[in-house]
């Protein structure tokens, strides 16, 4: 069911992550402004990254902004981050005491009030790992902390939080400035596009597929079909040929023709397949000449005169009925031919001799050989 709000505002938490939409009417709010709101880890401050008016919700409804930050608020934030590296450390020391080799602590975020901590953490191994006695051990050295949450990060999230230069050559990667949801990527983008199956060409620093393979894949697409596939039969203004590649950008193909060679053609050069079977209809259509003849031309050549009619068009020879050959009227019917046959003159049927009648079978014991007495 949707619903109509004033007044809305887009609020991220951290600088990179996912922006959720809050009720914020009754509120003066422009971007840049901090504001407290109630989350599914807790009260949270955030920061104002968008603001809409009349915003159409179709999902559920919008939890409201509780109010905006005070200077206070913010000098509490401050804390709690320098508060955040303590925790950071105590949970490297204590995995190093309980020697879980492959796990590495990330970062870790404290609510707004202080009485919830999440540990953000990475593992070599795709198994989980049991990490309930650092959670203990992390509120009894937090005695302030109400709950802790642990929340393992795939290679993407990752490197998202390690700052670095793109392959691009950007000085700093797509995922650590905006990209704050990662869209699913396939190999066949990067056949789509031309680009290398090499691992070092469509791999980032994460060893996933790189994110922006997906950027221009749809222009890939939609240029793409509008060319013919690749080893596909076309017909160019040099002759038939195979399509040997594709260049979607330049909106052109290779193609290699026989005696020719391979030449590129735009696609406006292409001859379609309508153009090509009207074409050949055409050479169809071009070869023997209709042949019309009027009853008295017909009448003229069977009676071997020499007068023509105007009507015909070709010089072909029109075939006549040769001479002594009788018409298929006047053949005789094989029908009457054999009414003439008088059936008394016809050999009668000898009577079938029957054949003797074979002897009784023998029983089987008159069958078995005979066994000669044994003698000593």
């Amino acid at each position: 069911m949707s619903e109509i709000y004033e007044k809305v505002v887009s609020v991220r938490f951290s600088r990179v992550n996912k922006a959720y939409f809050f009720d914020a009417n009754g509120y003066d709010l422009d971007i840049d402004d901090y504001v407290i709101v109630e989350s599914i880890r807790g009260r949270q401050i955030g920061k104002v990254v968008q603001v809409k008016t009349d915003f159409v919700n179709e999902g559920e409804p919008l939890k409201p902004v509780i109010r905006p930050a005070s200077s206070k608020d913010l000098v509490a934030k401050e804390l709690f981050n320098q508060k955040k590296e303590e925790a950071i450390s105590f949970a490297r020391k204590r995995l190093t005491e309980l020697n879980l080799e492959g796990v590495k602590i990330l970062d870790a975020e404290f609510s707004f009030d202080g009485l919830r901590l999440q540990v953000n953490y990475a593992s070599d191994n795709d198994e989980k790992v049991d990490l309930k006695s650092l959670k203990y051990d992390l509120m009894r050295n937090f005695p302030m902390l109400n709950a802790v949450d642990l929340r393992q990060m795939g290679p993407r999230d990752v490197a998202k939080t390690i700052p670095g230069m793109g392959a691009c050559g950007l000085a700093c990667r797509c995922c650590c400035q905006y990209l704050t949801e990662f869209s699913s990527i396939s190999i066949k983008m990067a056949k789509e596009q031309g680009i290398s199956l090499t691992p070092a060409e469509i791999t980032g620093m994460c060893g996933r597929l790189r994110c922006c393979l997906v950027y221009e894949n749809d222009y890939y697409v939609e240029c793409r079909k509008r060319l013919p596939k690749k080893n596909k039969r076309v017909i160019t203004p040099q002759g038939e040929g195979k399509v040997v590649e594709v260049f979607p950008l330049r909106d052109s193909i290779l193609v290699e023709i026989p005696e020719v060679g391979r030449r590129e053609f735009k696609r406006e050069q292409l001859i379609t397949e309508d153009a090509g079977s009207a074409q050949k209809a055409d050479e169809k259509e071009s070869g023997p000449d209709e042949i019309e003849i009027e009853d008295k031309d017909i009448l003229a050549l069977v009676s071997g005169s020499d007068e023509y009619s105007e009507t015909v068009k070709t010089d072909k020879p029109v075939r006549a009925r040769r001479e002594g050959k009788p018409d298929r009227r006047d053949r005789p019917d094989r029908r009457d031919k054999r009414e003439r046959d008088n059936k008394e003159d016809r050999p009668e049927k000898t009577e079938r001799r029957e054949r003797p009648s074979k002897p009784a079978r023998a029983n089987r014991t008159d069958r078995s050989p005979q066994v000669k007495p044994f003698e000593g």
